[in-house]
């Protein structure tokens, strides 16, 4: 029998199946054999097609049956309601920074830079390499691969003062992404239940990571010069909190950048009250008209646990970042981390490595500096041109983002939602905001998006806010 005559039994049969009720027993084979005048073997692969389309169930010893169909209906999961219980923390929903969007949208919204403005050949040639080393094949080091903790090491100690005492290889913990890092330090640090100072508006990834740990956020007012450091004071005496939380370097979401003299009031002031800085340098590679200055490098005592990521200037498929701390500090985000993940992968940490130990790095961070610096400018003048009652307070001296204040009054949400319906993404500023927003914000990310579009997301920014009143 050919291959034809397979397919004009199977299409019989299927006719017949589709007349039956569930649960009827087909003839057996010799009866379709003598029925149709074919061979068994033509049968058999007749009767195997039907069986893989899911239209018939053999039960061996019994026969072969017409297999009942589950009706299709929505899926019902209200019994998880019960079994989760109410959700321990505030923040449930992915940020609109995460958002999927589609492909003909201007994206001002999202966290990260675009692959233009990363070391693509070089991270492609360092996984290559790294695929090819042990790494790939071996457990790594619970702190992470020596040679990636001396380097982060030795780019802190860089920034020191003489007479301070640089951090050494062993008081770096590798850990996979800069998120990872927050959860273990509010875990282990700060505890469940108990208070963390925290500026505002601030990174929502640490909202988050703190409400998850069952932390109590106590905001503090910051701005572009960061927080008044006498407000900090009173805020750590009046809730009794140890630890504070902030970003002193090109601030997410406001690119702000401490001046000296308020670094210096801080370190005195946890060092006072014998209390942590939380320190997140997320944008130390990402600089443009000034300098990171670590404020870690400032401190031998401990007072300060350090975190830094090559998530957003590396590649953000190399999760690969570091926390700095001394002391019983590091023990306890230690143990944290290995009850948490083990370990990082060798392979990502022999790549990012890699990456920031070729000659090629610094080329590259030059470069980057003066290409940020050209997006940032453009995207600011086409706000100010064709939004102009989108304030811009400061401009920033590195980072990713613009944020702009809208006029008292406007719904930052209802913005948004027009923007979109427009063809831009942007993301409203409420959640950089511990407790209530201080006015209606939105966040600009100048480095995702291709910069000959800015010229138009200004003018549907600003047309969006005519049309609100704005």
């Amino acid at each position: 029998m050919s291959q034809d005559s397979t397919a004009r039994i199977t299409t019989a049969l299927r006719t017949w199946i589709a007349a039956a009720p569930p649960g009827s027993q087909l003839p057996s084979n010799r009866a379709l054999v003598a029925e149709y005048e074919a061979s068994p073997v033509t049968v058999q692969k007749a009767m195997r097609r039907l069986i893989e389309a899911g239209l018939v169930e053999s039960r061996p010893g019994v026969g072969t049956f017409v297999r009942a169909i589950r009706p299709a209906r929505p899926a019902d999961y209200g019994w998880q309601t019960a079994a989760l219980g109410t959700p321990q923390a505030r923040v449930s929903m992915l940020s609109s920074t995460q958002r999927s969007v589609a492909p003909d949208a201007i994206g001002l919204h999202s966290g990260y830079p675009a692959s233009d403005l990363l070391p693509e050949r070089a991270v492609r040639a360092a996984i290559v390499r790294a695929a090819r080393s042990s790494a790939a094949i071996t457990r790594s080091p619970v702190t992470g691969m020596p040679e990636l903790q001396d380097w982060f090491a030795h780019e802190l100690a860089a920034a020191a003062p003489a007479g301070i005492t640089p951090p050494t290889a062993r008081d770096v913990l590798i850990i996979s992404g800069s998120q990872s890092g927050l959860s273990s330090i509010f875990r282990a640090v700060v505890g469940t239940g108990r208070p963390l100072v925290i500026e505002s508006p601030t990174y929502w990834g640490a909202m988050l990571a703190a409400e998850q740990a069952g932390v109590t956020l106590v905001p503090v007012p910051s701005g572009p010069h960061g927080p008044d450091p006498d407000e900090v004071e009173r805020a750590l005496e009046r809730t009794g909190a140890r630890a504070f939380y902030a970003q002193p370097t090109f601030a997410n979401p406001t690119g702000g950048q401490w001046p000296s003299a308020t670094s210096d009031a801080i370190l005195e002031i946890v060092r006072r009250r014998g209390a942590f800085l939380i320190e997140d340098d997320w944008a130390h590679d990402l600089a443009i008209d000034a300098d990171p200055r670590p404020l870690a490098a400032h401190d031998d005592d401990g007072h300060v646990i350090y975190l830094r990521s090559l998530t957003k200037s590396v590649s953000p498929a190399l999760r690969v970042a570091a926390v700095i701390a001394r002391g019983p500090a590091r023990e306890r985000v230690l143990t944290d981390r290995a009850a948490e993940s083990m370990y990082v992968s060798g392979l990502l940490q022999a790549a990012a490595l890699d990456v920031v130990t070729q000659p090629a790095w610094r080329t590259h961070l030059r470069g980057l500096r003066g290409q940020l610096r050209s997006r940032r400018d453009l995207l600011l003048d086409s706000v100010r041109e064709h939004a102009p009652t989108a304030h811009i307070d400061t401009t920033p001296a590195g980072g990713l983002n613009l944020w702009a204040r809208l006029p008292d009054g406007t719904d930052a949400g209802l913005v948004v939602r027009r923007a979109e319906s427009r063809g831009l993404i942007i993301a409203a500023g409420d959640e950089w905001f511990p407790a209530e927003p201080s006015g209606p914000f939105v966040r600009l990310n100048y480095s995702s998006e291709d910069p000959r579009r800015f010229a138009d997301a200004g003018r549907v920014l600003g047309e969006v806010l005519a049309g609100i009143g704005g």
